[in-house]
């Protein structure tokens, strides 16, 4: 296993996040540098959104106020992750060059205003926001206390102006070099579709083969479009890291993401990132198992390498329905999550509380009242000092997960255009169901797509892999030839790349190693549920109900209870040379995933990293395991109300405490609070 940091000149945990003192007198900066280092944050990102403020006109650039910042950071001996400020263009830029401003969806021309206004394919924007990222970099290379650049902000949106029409028609040119290809491959010949010219094709939107936001009358094209918007907007990011990369080959670059963000895929965007950062603002609803999912989405896209928590609120955000305050221990907490994942930095948005706009009610850790007088305030000091602590040692540590679950987007933007079974289809839903269970089964999991080799692995889960990747059936096939096991769902294999059915029956080539075909699928509504029996106990088939021939008989774990296909397999393992393959023909509750995959696990001897599954609710309790050079750090976080104490199973040493324990030694963890265990 390699270990890799984000910076190999970093020797600490990095602590701090989004500061913005342009928005404030001059006079205040000096007392925020007191109020920073007493809070032990030791680096800030800069320069996010001063476009407008560099930039007055297209040939006049002004750097003497981020000068004056960069300066003072420096001399106060913060580190600096320096952003490129592209994510909103100066408001001269949309009143002068008109092609930079987006279209919705619905057709309508946007004005100036917001952020992420920017047309991907304007030429303006292109030539303006990597010029800048240059100038930026020939400014500031020699500055030894940058340890990122970070390009633009939360990437994002869709744009169908007549600029990315243009850039459409030339994509496709591009991918299916011929309009034949083109035709067979989105099925023209329904209703009469057929192009003969590639400017006959027009953007796929509500103005055309869209009618209703998530509902569109052409599949392949509608796809292609989503792949040709996320590619115009990592254009954009890419332009701008060749220009630093020229400049500044050394210092490491990154842009901040979204976890699962559906306009992006971002498994394309990892390998132009020297390192993945992402910003982790969770629902009020979300529980920790839906936090850590997104977390290990964003390390699996790089390979495994460790990440950036690029921001977090320190207390609330502002755009909720209802924004509710993390409780006290929260933020320490959700932090500590981030780093048993694989976080080597922890940030926040943001240092000062604005005074005005969107944001002004947004958490900090210096809030409105300006002292250091605040609960959150004392938080943020408090883990400051202990990450201090902790100094290098976790640093580009790696989680060794030997099950994984694939997730892959171009799936994702089949199921959002698909034309049935049922408008309830949620596939990060179904990928979480799966999820959920290991981790309450205190098993870490990695989250592949179709390029990541399967060597490491011994299960292999796939919800709703409705869209097979080319090639990816064979990598399927010798995982389970070898000894693995592999477990698909309801929906998968039925179509190829380009929307085209498979023919000859469902799963497609996948019907080999699961040793079955699926002859149809009943869509249930909501209020809806047939039954089955597995491993003794009744659980709900609800939402898709496949109805499945087998190969062997024998294979069959489960049958529905009712209906006209009462008797037929719902659950069902077939051997395939050394491994097995199990087919889940439905949706069904957390209990049943809860006992699926903990026969899985004892199946192929995969063990918890802790045993605490005589806790009440082990859903509450998190275990993670990360290692590197120094050692192997078992991380358990108590989500939970309530106190626990558990049996911790080898000789080491608790970190944050120094306290040195004998295997089999039981220690108490408080609600809300963790433990990291040096093995």
């Amino acid at each position: 296993m390699t270990y890799k940091k984000f910076n190999d000149r970093v020797e600490e945990i990095l602590y701090g996040g989004d500061y913005n003192p342009e928005q404030w007198p001059e006079e205040i900066w000096e007392e925020d540098m007191k109020l920073l280092k007493e809070a032990n944050i030791n680096e800030v990102t800069l320069n996010v959104f001063s476009w407008a403020s560099i930039q007055p006109s297209e040939d006049e650039y002004d750097f003497r106020r981020l000068d004056k910042i960069m300066n003072l950071v420096r001399k106060n001996g913060l580190k600096v992750m320096l952003a490129t400020s592209t994510a909103a263009h100066p408001p001269w830029m949309a009143h002068r060059h008109p092609d930079v401003l987006r279209t919705e969806f619905d057709g309508k021309k946007r004005k100036f205003g917001g952020r992420h206004n920017s047309c991907p394919n304007s030429p303006t924007y292109r030539k303006y926001a990597p010029l800048l990222a240059k100038k930026l970099a020939e400014r500031y290379k020699d500055y030894d206390n940058i340890v990122a650049w970070h390009i633009s902000n939360e990437y994002g949106g869709v744009c169908c102006c007549e600029n990315c029409e243009k850039a459409f028609r030339l994509w496709l040119k591009d991918k299916y070099k011929t309009l034949d290809n083109l035709n067979y491959a989105w099925n023209t010949e329904f209703w009469g579709h057929h192009f003969y010219d590639w400017d006959e094709i027009v953007i796929p939107d509500l103005r055309s083969e869209f009618f209703a936001w998530n509902r569109t009358q052409f599949q392949g094209m509608s796809l292609d479009y989503f792949r040709f918007n996320s590619d115009s907007i990592f254009r954009n990011y890419q332009d701008e890291y060749r220009e630093i990369k020229k400049i500044t080959p050394d210092i490491p670059i990154t842009t901040n993401l979204m976890g699962f963000y559906e306009d992006l895929d971002y498994r394309k965007w990892a390998k132009y990132m020297d390192f993945v950062s992402w910003d982790n603002y969770p629902s009020n609803e979300c529980g920790p198992a839906e936090i850590a999912m997104s977390h290990d989405l964003m390390r699996g896209i790089h390979n495994g390498d460790s990440f950036v928590l690029m921001e977090q609120t320190p207390s609330v955000t502002n755009w909720l329905p209802y924004n509710a305050l993390k409780r006290p221990g929260i933020m320490r907490l959700w932090s500590y999550q981030a780093m048993a994942h694989g976080a080597d930095c922890i940030q926040f948005f943001q240092m000062r509380r604005t005074r005005g706009a969107c944001e002004a009610l947004h958490g900090a850790v210096i809030d409105h009242v300006g002292t250091n007088n605040t609960r959150v305030y004392r938080e943020v000091k408090q883990l400051g000092l202990e990450l201090h602590k902790l100094k290098g040692e976790i640093l580009g540590s790696r989680l060794d997960s030997k099950v994984a679950i694939y997730f892959d987007w171009n799936n994702w933007y089949a199921l959002r255009v698909s034309a049935g079974p049922s408008i309830n289809i949620d596939y990060k839903n179904e990928i979480l169901c799966y999820y959920r269970a290991l981790f309450s089964e205190h098993i870490d999991v990695d989250i592949i797509g179709p390029s990541d080799p399967l060597d490491n692995y011994k299960i292999l889960i796939a919800p709703m892999m409705f869209m097979s990747q080319d090639g990816y059936y064979d990598k399927v096939k010798k995982f389970v030839s070898d000894g693995g096991t592999f477990v698909a769902t309801y929906l998968t294999g039925m179509i190829d790349e380009n929307y085209l059915f498979k023919l000859g029956g469902y799963p497609g080539e996948y019907k080999e190693v699961l040793g079955l075909w699926v002859e149809e699928s009943d869509a249930l509504p909501e209020d809806k549920a047939n039954s089955f029996i597995y491993d003794g106990t009744k659980y709900p088939a609800k939402l898709i109900c496949d109805l499945t021939h087998l190969d062997k008989e024998d294979d069959c774990l489960s049958v529905y209870e009712e209906d006209f296909y009462k008797g037929m397999p719902v659950v069902s393992r077939h051997e395939f040379n050394k491994g097995k393959a199990y087919y889940i023909g439905t949706h069904s509750s957390s209990e049943f995933y809860r006992k699926l995959v903990h026969n899985l696990c004892v199946e192929q001897d995969i063990k918890p990293i802790i045993d605490i599954s005589a806790l009440d609710d082990p859903e509450q309790i998190e275990v993670t395991a990360r290692e590197n050079y120094n050692g192997k750090f078992i991380f358990v976080l108590n989500h939970s109300d309530k106190d626990i104490e558990i049996s911790l199973p080898q000789n080491g040493t608790v970190l944050l405490s120094e306290e040195h324990i004998e295997n089999g030694h039981r220690i108490k963890i408080k609600a809300h609070d963790l433990l990291i265990y040096k093995v």
